[in-house]
Order: C-alpha cells, then structure tokens, then sequence
C-alpha cells in the first residue's frame, strides 16, 4: 500500500500531462456551439440605419442567409470588410449584420468610410443577443438555411480562403 501512495502523485501527473497535451493539438479556433442545427435564437433588434428596418429572427427564414457579428472597434472586423465586399457584389445570398456593443455614429462612421455590404444591420448595444447566440468576441459569422437555422459558424475573421473554400461551398450546398 504505501508503493501506491509514492506512485500516486507520478501517476496523477502523467494524466494531466496526456489530458493538457491532447487539448493543446487541437486548433483553437474552432469553438463548439450549442446552436448548430437548431434554430437561431429568438430576438428583434433595432435598425442601425434610421433608413433600414429591424433585424429579427422572422427575417431569417425562407432562403440561405449568413450573419455577421461586428463591431467598428474590432480590428479583425475591418479585415475581413473586403471579403464582406466583394462577396454582396458578387452573390444573391442576403448577408445581415449585427454591430455589437457599438456606439451607432461609430459604426454608421465606419460603414461610410469601408462601405456597406449590408442587407440589414440590427444593433446589439447591451451584447444580449450576441450572449443568446453564444458570442464569443468579434467578429463571428453565422450561415442560416432555409428554415433559419443555424448551419454553420466562423469565429475570427472571414478571410478569402475560408469564404472560397467552406462557406460558399456550403452556401451552395444549403440552397438546393
């Protein structure tokens, strides 16, 4: 018995080693979300153009959309602006955006200055629907299907590889 007690804390540490050790292969972006293939959650956002009108979830039924959550503040957001871009003149799929926990001149600010790619932008001062669609920080990006469910999400910037090679591809797949 009193072996075991000496090869007791040896033997805890090896488990911790192959637990860290495993966790540390894994690619942290790639965050799990509880909403996948569930429908996206309930909310009903105020327009940031006074022009425009609300952001809802009744908007996202009916054909394949994606959802953008960004900030003016964010840098990896102006990163990815140009993807944004380029991808609403380009294609026919609605893309929404939700400008979180911004100030709305900053954001119209921004918008002016790097364009507005688009359809609808809703306005998420406090961050709660952001919360309710298990944000974690900006930018993340979210495809819905036809039955406004969430299909797929992209934490970080949405780069031009990522755009060609995993969302458009799904994009494609979710409309047929």
């Amino acid at each position: 018995m009193p072996r075991l007690l000496f090869l007791l804390p040896a033997i805890l540490f090896g488990a911790i080693a192959v637990y860290f050790g495993i966790g540390l292969t894994k690619d942290p972006r790639i965050l799990p979300s509880a909403l996948i293939d569930k429908p996206a959650p309930d909310f009903d956002l105020p327009a940031l153009h006074d022009s425009k009108p609300r952001f809802a979830t009744t908007n996202l039924g009916g054909e394949v959309k994606i959802v953008n959550v960004f900030a003016s503040w964010c840098v990896p957001c102006k990163i990815e602006h140009p993807v944004f871009m380029r991808f609403s003149e380009q294609n026919d799929t609605p893309l929404y955006g939700i400008n979180y926990k911004d100030k709305k001149t900053d954001a119209l600010a921004w918008l002016a200055r790097l364009g507005d790619p688009y359809d609808r932008i809703g306005q998420d001062l406090s961050g709660r629907v952001g919360i309710e669609w298990g944000v974690y920080g900006v930018p993340e990006t979210y495809i819905i299907d036809k039955q406004g469910r969430i299909r797929y999400r992209h934490v970080g910037p949405v780069l031009p590889k990522a755009m060609a090679e995993t969302i458009l591809p799904l994009i494609e797949e979710l409309k047929k």
